[in-house]
């Protein structure tokens, strides 16, 4: 990836940018290549306007190694091994081995299913980049953020995005139309799952004799889903996404030992769905890779979707949200 560099990162430079998580429609899951996290089909997402991360970066010339502080703990091991090594891909295309403090907020439960790891590495990747005096575009920015976890790269854009499988050049996010629509988050369950996404997917792929299926089947599910999007049907966009979520957990499940991620009252929230769609109301369930469950649904139907199922789960409507953005100096994390 190259760039252009605005300013020489110097110490003392910090930036803070804000991100939100994104739910995808059409589901990433499974990796063409591990390195560069280049997802093996593209998929398709909306990005909310609740559970924002926070972060700033700010270079310090003193520290011998990065230091990362989130939600007010310093973190080290896998945590902090994934932030210095999107760092370092900074570092690398700005000329700098200086070292950073990285301070976070992540208001979104944290590998609960609910794409905190999107909104955490679009966040980072553009703090990062401006820190060390990067001028990057949105395509580049959504490249950089999927370095860190791939999904981040749907985080950059705001709305609906359309994330493209390819090479590391072609695999960015863009924003795309869609209907007017809103999601019904219901938290089943806000603990950290006992299986990561990460180890998840390498799991699936090695193991499930469904995956190919996956692949070739969710390559078709986008290109309906961008029809449906181009036509403003929301009712056929929202058949596709349930159905696509219901195949994505079929295939977890088919994985070697397998892994269930639905738990009962995930699953009694697709059954509301369904009920709901019988009385009149068009919801539609889907699920990232955890039991929590989001109903996808008409803007104006929102609320009422939300009443439906507070029965089963603590629910919250969220709305299409911004894509991630520099804010000012006065809104820097301390840590």
């Amino acid at each position: 990836m190259t760039v252009p560099i605005d300013l020489p990162a110097e110490p003392g430079a910090e930036a803070t940018a804000r991100a939100h998580p994104n739910i995808a429609l059409v589901k990433y899951w499974g990796k063409a290549d591990t390195a560069q996290n280049l997802p093996a089909t593209g998929s398709l997402s909306m990005t909310l306007d609740i559970f924002p991360t926070t972060t700033t970066v700010r270079l310090d010339g003193a520290l011998p190694a990065d230091r990362v502080v989130l939600n007010a703990a310093e973190r080290t091991g896998v945590v902090a091994d994934r932030v210095v090594r999107l760092l370092d891909e900074v570092r690398a295309l700005a000329g700098s081995s200086i070292r950073a403090h990285v301070t976070s907020i992540n208001t979104v439960p944290s590998a609960a299913g609910l794409a905190s790891s999107a909104s955490g590495f679009a966040a980072l990747a553009t703090a990062a980049a401006s820190a060390y005096g990067l001028d990057l575009d949105a395509r580049a920015l959504s490249r950089l953020a999927r370095r860190g976890s791939g999904s981040a790269a749907r985080s950059i854009v705001p709305r609906f995005a359309v994330w493209h499988a390819g090479t590391d050049a072609q695999s960015f996010a863009e924003e795309v139309a869609a209907p007017d629509l809103a999601m019904v988050v219901a938290t089943v369950d806000a603990r950290e799952k006992s299986v990561s996404s990460r180890d998840a997917m390498k799991r699936t792929v090695l193991t499930s004799p469904f995956y190919p299926a996956w692949v070739d089947s969710t390559a078709q599910s986008l290109e309906a889903a961008l029809a449906a999007c181009r036509d403003g049907d929301a009712e056929r966009l929202g058949r596709i996404t349930e159905t696509n979520a219901l195949r994505m957990h079929a295939v977890i499940q088919s994985c070697d030992p397998p892994i269930r991620y639905l738990s009962p009252t995930s699953v009694a929230l697709f059954d509301r769905a369904a009920e709901l769609r019988a009385d009149g109301i068009a919801a539609y369930a889907t699920a990232d890779a955890g039991p929590n469950v989001v109903l996808l649904c008409a803007a104006d139907a929102a609320e009422t979707v939300r009443d439906r199922v507070a029965d089963l789960a603590e629910a919250v409507v969220a709305r299409p949200g911004p894509g991630a953005m520099l804010l000012p100096a006065s809104e820097r994390v301390a840590g």
